[in-house]
């Protein structure tokens, strides 16, 4: 039972919400719109802070992970200020300028977002200028007309969207007080307080068939301190999604099993972080864990020998902080995976380079004359872990070599490793395994696969992972469970999250965007990858699933966010439960099934990224005669709702806008 103190911070949380739950401007960290909600259904679009070259040779589009930026929230009203700098492509033509810039999205009333918009050029820049861009999925609107207000002659009052026959088609350059943008179905208002530049094309030399939507804020060749401001007034109307919807299961056909939730212990706060871990330990239920090996510190000396100076006593305190954390997690039953971000300098090639300068190439190899020496080194911390602390590594891994934060490596030179280390360590007694991929994000599938061609390397191979802070398709991540498979090991999310610069503008954490698109990625994961673990970046104050206490400036007692109450659900999937097959008859709702069948107990988790609506669930069991049901959103935290009866394996329950809904089977004999 929980204790009175988490009771009341459930309380808490239930009564703090300040963002409005079913009609908002959607905001991303990185300050784009993904759209705006009405009754939780999101009529979608998306916009942005260009920034165009001369004779509109290219532009620089606000992003994720792109630029530098903060992000505050005061009440109904979101401000980020950035700093822009050219794309790498861009830079690439010669551009060198720097572009500041502060946006704030106000939620006006249903369906409505005011968009206030200022650029500043810190220096002379040439540019053709700075603009709020929308861009408006080809989907919906391609085909339809803009009507143009206050156009400047000769263009005319409405202007088709049909789509055009050219790699780059302009619709629409002029001047206009006000943009309506109608299809079937979708409607876009866009007005402004004065006169702006008004160009409409789409660019398919590049795969892009949106529409694209330029509002002039930042005139040509603007001067050193030069600054521009506009305002945005944005409606949004059209048909909301809200039609019934039909879950199958299919519990005959069990895959692989799913131990439950993870987590990230890398040890970067150490004020903050030992309340923020214990209060994730003491609440969550976590099965598996991944901690730092600071290996830079543990064999700075090359001449000098790690191991036996530990021995000695001699420990960088950096060092024994992570090796009492493995030891804290291992007691709690947990196997620890140990990875490494930095390497000595002795055992890298060239200077070290600052992984998060985004330098191209990023990291450094390790030095292929050293690996001798290497192997010792790493060998020699996992010794003195199962010497001192009584923990025995599962597996070890660089962290996202693939990418060079910061040990770099080609495909080639990961599979050599951990054929070389494995085959080391074995030697020295050590059960630990070596961790396949780990890499960056899930698209580089690549990086895998002279590993997996290797039988030499198979054999110290633990368990494949990735990382989810990009996203990932459905092939992709089939390839991934299909490479488990293939060598007959467990696939991991080794890192967990959606956004791998959210530390940036650590305030996004409390938004209901960003804990709703992160359980609607660990669904999805869940259900197509099927991986042993997901593994939350992180438990500790980086990126923290609480609230207060200092973390993110937020003073307030320390409490659980929705994300929090997210992952404890989540990790109510019944222990020893095998994923099932699942489907879903309509957009906007991502589904995973879990099948306990030695002890007849089911789990159904379910993201509905829209309006409410009524589902109906099938497939289960004829042993099924009740669900208990629990909901997470905006105003509850993991709150339990009224049971749902089963009747002949169907089941029937409302699911409300924009929720996280778990379904769990009661057992026959409690009925």
């Amino acid at each position: 039972m929980p204790s009175t103190k988490f009771l009341a911070l459930i309380l808490l949380f239930m009564s703090a919400g300040s963002i409005p739950a079913l009609a908002q401007p959607e905001v991303m960290g990185w300050g784009n719109l993904n759209g705006i909600r009405v009754d939780g259904h999101l009529l979608e679009f998306n916009t942005g802070l260009c920034v165009v070259q001369p004779e509109w040779a290219g532009f620089t589009r606000t992003a994720k992970e792109r630029q530098t930026t903060t992000f505050t929230r005061s009440g109904s009203a979101v401000t980020v200020k950035y700093q822009i700098r050219p794309t790498r492509e861009i830079r690439q033509q010669g551009a060198a300028w720097t572009m500041n810039a502060v946006q704030t999205v106000t939620d006006s009333g249903p369906g409505k977002a005011t968009v206030d918009v200022e650029f500043t050029s810190p220096k002379d820049a040439e540019v053709a200028g700075g603009y709020f861009c929308i861009e408006l999925p080809a989907s919906h609107f391609s085909g339809g007309t803009v009507q143009i207000a206050g156009a400047a002659p000769p263009a005319a009052a409405e202007v088709a969207l049909s789509p055009g026959a050219a790699e780059q088609n302009e619709y629409l350059r002029t001047t206009a007080s006000g943009l309506v943008f109608k299809s079937p179905g979708r409607q876009l208002e866009v007005t402004f307080k004065e006169p702006v530049e008004v160009i409409i094309r789409d660019d398919r030399r590049k795969g892009n068939y949106d529409l694209q939507v330029f509002l002039g804020v930042l005139p040509a060749k603007p001067a050193a301190g030069q600054t521009a401001t506009r305002s945005f007034a944005l409606k949004a109307t059209g048909e909301l999604d809200k039609a019934p919807v039909t879950l199958a299961i299919d519990h005959t056909r069990p895959g692989q099993a799913f131990d439950g939730l993870g987590g990230n212990f890398r040890i970067q706060n150490p004020k903050l972080d030992s309340s923020v871990i214990d209060y994730n330990l003491e609440n969550l239920r976590v099965t598996w864990a991944r901690v730092e090996m600071p290996w830079r510190l543990w064999d700075p000396e090359e001449n000098a020998d790690p191991l036996a100076a530990a021995r000695a006593g001699k420990v960088n305190p950096r060092v024994t902080a992570a090796m009492e954390m493995a030891r804290r997690l291992s007691q709690k039953g947990m196997p620890v995976i140990v990875s490494s971000w930095s390497a000595p300098n002795w055992a890298i090639l060239g200077d070290p380079r600052n992984a998060n300068a985004q330098e191209d190439p990023r990291g450094n190899p390790l030095n292929p004359e050293k690996m001798d020496r290497i192997l010792t080194s790493l060998t020699g911390y996992m010794l003195f872990m199962k010497e001192k602390y009584g923990v025995e590594t599962a597996m070890f891994s660089f962290n996202e070599s693939d990418l060079g934060i910061n040990v770099r490596q080609t495909a080639r030179e990961h599979a050599e490793l951990i054929r070389k280390l494995g085959a080391y360590m074995a030697s020295k007694d050590l059960s630990t395994k070596m961790l396949l991929g780990d890499t960056s994000d899930a698209n580089p599938v690549w990086f895998i696969q002279d590993a997996l061609r290797d039988p030499e390397a198979i054999k110290y191979i633990g368990a494949v992972s990735f990382h989810s802070w990009r996203g990932c398709s459905p092939e992709i991540l089939t390839q991934w469970r299909e490479a488990a498979r293939r060598i007959n090991v467990p696939l991991l999310v080794g890192e967990g999250s959606t956004d791998a610069a959210a530390w940036r503008y650590s305030q996004i954490f409390q938004e209901q965007s960003f804990a709703l698109y992160e359980i609607d990625l660990y669904t999805r994961i869940l259900a197509i990858g099927q991986p042993k673990s997901i593994l939350q970046w992180q438990l500790t104050a980086d990126y923290s699933l609480l609230a207060g206490n200092g973390l993110g400036g937020d003073n307030g007692p320390l409490r659980p966010t929705q994300r929090f109450w997210n992952l404890k659900q989540l990790a109510s999937t019944p222990r020893s439960a095998f994923a099932l097959p699942v489907t879903c008859d309509r957009p906007g709702l991502t589904c995973a099934a879990f099948g306990d069948i030695a002890n007849g107990t089911y789990a159904v988790h379910i993201v509905n990224n829209g309006a409410a609506r009524q589902a109906t669930l099938t497939g289960l069991p004829q042993g099924v005669k009740e669900l208990r049901l629990w909901v997470t959103d905006t105003r509850r935290g993991m709150q339990e709702g009224a049971r749902i009866p089963v009747v002949e394996g169907k089941a029937v329950l409302p699911l409300d806008a924009t929720c996280f809904t778990t379904l769990i089977s009661v057992p026959e004999s409690t009925n």
